[in-house]
């Protein structure tokens, strides 16, 4: 009798790569000049933003609803995705001739989800379900059982980390040196658990790092508790990789594999997206950008080292331009908001702008409503400043003239209304 391997494995991988051949792109992975003499090493990005799907998921779902019995394609598939997994799915629905129900956050970027209508065609219903990544799995996962449909779950899976472990094996497949460093997002841990099958075996010298969002720092909890454990509550902003619990095989997978796990603000993601399009013309997603975003944290230990980068997506939706340029610039402190008292007479507004803003500042943002019978009045004001030391001045001259009277982008609560 046959016996299924309850862990991934390379022979899995590489039975992957000849179930793909034909359906995913074998993805460059490029020399960057920029980053190579930022960080004084040779850094080459693995470009999944490349793929037919504009990410690597399309390798796992493809992978995982091939291996499916006849039966179980005639009954329809289930899966719950932020996006990139509904898109793979979606594309192997249409490729298969499968129906599959998809459920997707009602958060989703539009451009994520017109992509999986795009791509399932007929083959495809799209239900938008709750505020995150696991509201949906709940969903998903009752009307799988309810209906006896196979759930294609999004990084669980034993075929899906085979699947998405190809990328490895093309890296592997294309560095013409050996690599120090293999920087990659982690979400659920689904690519995570591929690369480590993959280069444990092939390249065990190799440092294995995976990326998290600050807000959605799910792995590097469950490694922290030494048990799969969930997190009460998450950011969303990276979408692709927030999830409040990694999966069961993925984490036992990733315990002890993982030289090193980073945790990058959403500011500085933000800022990456935006040097990644405006020097290179990559339109990268913020889980694409996290592993780059974090080669600052390790820039001593990477020196003259040779690093891979996993460019892991690129659907990004344009609406989202202005939301994560406000966000860089804030993160690079070149935009601040106060409270700020005006004396209400006439004459103060025209003193604030002479007397405290400086040659370079400018005023973005301000909301004031005069009240009658009182001294001051309070203003919300966003103020541009061309670096953090003007900031300082800006500040000084907002005390010495009677101005200040609270710095706001530290207040979440209330940034969530502005931003």
């Amino acid at each position: 009798m046959k016996t299924l391997s309850l862990s991934p494995t390379l022979k899995g991988v590489n039975e992957a790569v000849e179930t793909l051949e034909g359906v995913s792109t074998f993805t460059p992975l490029q020399l960057f000049d920029s980053l190579s003499d930022k960080f004084e090493c040779n850094v080459q990005l693995k470009r999944e933003d490349l793929q037919l799907v504009r990410s690597y998921k399309l390798r796992g779902a493809f992978n995982k609803m091939s291996s499916l019995s006849r039966t179980e394609k005639e009954k329809g598939v289930v899966c719950a995705s932020a996006g990139n997994h509904a898109q793979g799915v979606a594309y192997a629905c249409m490729k298969l001739k499968v129906s599959g129900l998809i459920f997707m956050p009602t958060t989703t970027p539009k451009q994520k989800v017109e992509a999986v209508k795009r791509f399932g065609g007929k083959y495809v219903q799209i239900q938008l379900k709750g505020d995150t990544f696991d509201d949906a799995y709940s969903e998903a996962m009752a009307v799988a059982i309810k209906f006896d449909k196979t759930f294609i779950h999004p990084f669980d899976d034993l075929k899906i980390i085979e699947g998405q472990g190809t990328v490895g094996l093309e890296v592997l497949a294309q560095s013409e040196q050996p690599i120090d460093y293999l920087l990659f997002p982690i979400g659920g841990g689904g690519l995570a658990a591929g690369l480590i099958t993959v280069f444990s075996e092939i390249s065990p010298l190799t440092q294995l790092i995976g990326v998290e969002p600050g807000g959605a720092a799910s792995m590097s909890h469950a490694l922290n508790c030494k048990t799969n454990a969930e997190l009460s509550s998450i950011e969303k902003f990276v979408d692709g990789a927030a999830v409040k619990k990694v999966g069961a095989l993925t984490f036992s997978i990733c315990q002890n594999s993982l030289a090193d796990i980073l945790k990058v603000e959403t500011g500085k993601i933000c800022e990456t997206i935006i040097e990644l399009y405006n020097h290179e013309a990559i339109v990268a997603e913020p889980a694409g950008a996290l592993s780059i975003a974090s080669l600052n944290q390790i820039k001593d230990q990477i020196k003259g080292k040779n690093v891979v980068c996993i460019l892991s997506g690129g659907n990004n939706d344009i609406s989202r331009m202005e939301d994560i340029k406000e966000r860089a610039a804030m993160y690079k402190g070149e935009k601040h908001y106060f409270l700020v008292d005006f004396p209400q007479r006439s004459g103060a507004l025209k003193e604030f702008v002479l007397d405290v803003l400086g040659e370079a500042d400018d005023i973005f943002h301000f909301q004031y409503l005069k009240k009658h019978a009182r001294t001051y009045g309070s203003a919300v004001v966003g103020i541009d400043v061309p670096s953090k030391e003007e900031y300082t001045a800006l500040t000084i001259r907002m005390k010495e003239k009677g101005f200040y009277k609270e710095y706001l982008n530290n207040n979440k609560a209330l940034m969530d209304v502005l931003v």
